[in-house]
């Protein structure tokens, strides 16, 4: 695409957005319709108002609104990685925005809140708790996205939490949804995170909102914990995408002379992840938990094995530019002789892009649902 398909023509200015992570031919943009309702429902907005924006998924919300210097809170390393990067490439200043994660406690009252509607309910759930101290009865409070994904479940936790609400006309099958506080409404108690016994173990699970799976163990995952290696050589082994850390924490079990290193690009992943590890083996196991870009942040040739059950969407986006960025990354990180385990749907088809990759890939196990293929570095 051109950089005029990366335009993003708004009341607040013109701009330029990319998505991550990057492809050399880019066929989605880094913004929706949703993104250009919202941004034209604020046109008016006098400076100096206090913006609070959620799950802004590349930041195209924040950087044309940066004129306001607002908090941008996600749950997600990406995005905020995304919407730096766009910051500077419309030569912006980072500081005009203040970044939060989904875990962080916020500050004051705003007068403007606008939130994406996330792909997981729970976790709007948990994001309307966490900021109903924050608004008072004359904060315009916004909450956006593409009518497919907007079930009738949001109208009902908003009304539930927050208040009366009113509905926009759709427009390029977005919708506006406004919401009024009824400070009558006592704020509820925060469900979250959950925890659950992993089965045929003695170790319970910590699952924050945002977690995959976060009541009880998936199937996928299930199969490969069946499967997971032993390898007594191995002094660092890495759970990419890790989720809650399941995967880690039974391979800990198993290769007990090794490190385990879990990163993951949700902020209540990682949090999840090293709750749960520091349960079942206490501080004194050696382990590292990174909220990052995949492995970017890992030295070259320093992992003996990479377990990975990798992310086949990006919020309502389904895809597989994540999983081949994981892979490619994850053929640098390892050692030579080392092993990356993928575990996906058989549909997946993970195995066309390993052998590109890595010149081999061999099947440790299937099902009728699941394949898990090892490639060697």
């Amino acid at each position: 695409m051109s950089d005029l398909d990366h335009t993003l023509t708004a009341p607040q200015d013109i701009f330029i957005l990319h998505r991550l992570p990057h492809r050399p031919r880019e066929l989605l943009r880094a913004w929706d319709a949703a993104d250009e309702y919202v941004l034209e429902s604020l046109a008016d907005t006098p400076p100096n108002t206090r913006v609070l924006i959620v799950n802004d998924t590349f930041g195209a919300l924040a950087v044309a609104l940066q004129h306001l210097q607002p908090v941008a809170s996600s749950d997600s390393y990406l995005s905020q990685q995304a919407t730096r990067i766009n910051l500077r490439l419309n030569n912006l200043p980072e500081s005009g925005v203040t970044f939060a994660s989904s875990l962080d406690t916020l500050d004051g009252v705003f007068a403007c809140v606008v939130i994406k509607v996330p792909k997981t309910l729970a976790l709007l759930e948990d994001q309307l708790i966490r900021l109903r101290p924050h608004i008072n009865v004359d904060t315009q409070f916004i909450v956006a996205g593409m009518i497919k994904a907007l079930p009738a479940n949001v109208w009902k936790l908003l009304e539930r939490i927050i208040g009366t609400t009113s509905t926009s006309l759709a427009k390029k099958k977005a919708r506006l949804i406004f919401a009024t506080l009824d400070d009558s409404l006592a704020i509820p108690a925060n469900p979250y995170p959950v925890q659950y016994q992993l089965e045929n173990t003695d170790y319970w699970l910590i699952n924050h909102a945002n977690v995959f799976s976060r009541d009880s163990l998936d199937i996928g995952t299930r199969f490969f914990l069946q499967h997971l290696p032993i390898v007594s050589s191995a002094t660092d082994m890495i759970d990419l995408a890790c989720g809650n850390g399941v995967v880690g924490l039974i391979a800990a079990e198993r290769n007990p002379n090794a490190t385990l290193h879990f990163v993951d690009e949700s902020f209540m992943a990682v949090a999840s992840a090293q709750a749960n590890f520091y349960r079942a083996f206490g501080t004194e196991r050696a382990a590292t938990f990174q909220i990052g870009d995949g492995l970017s942040n890992f030295a070259a040739q320093s992992a003996d094995v990479i377990l990975c059950n990798p992310p086949f969407h990006q919020q309502n986006t389904i895809g597989d530019q994540i999983a081949v960025q994981l892979f490619k990354q994850a053929k640098i990180v390892l050692k030579k002789g080392g092993a990356l385990w993928v575990i996906g749907n058989r549909h997946l088809a993970y195995q066309q892009d390993l052998k590109r990759l890595f010149g081999n890939c061999t099947v440790v196990a299937s099902n009728t649902k699941f394949v898990i293929w090892q490639a060697k570095a």
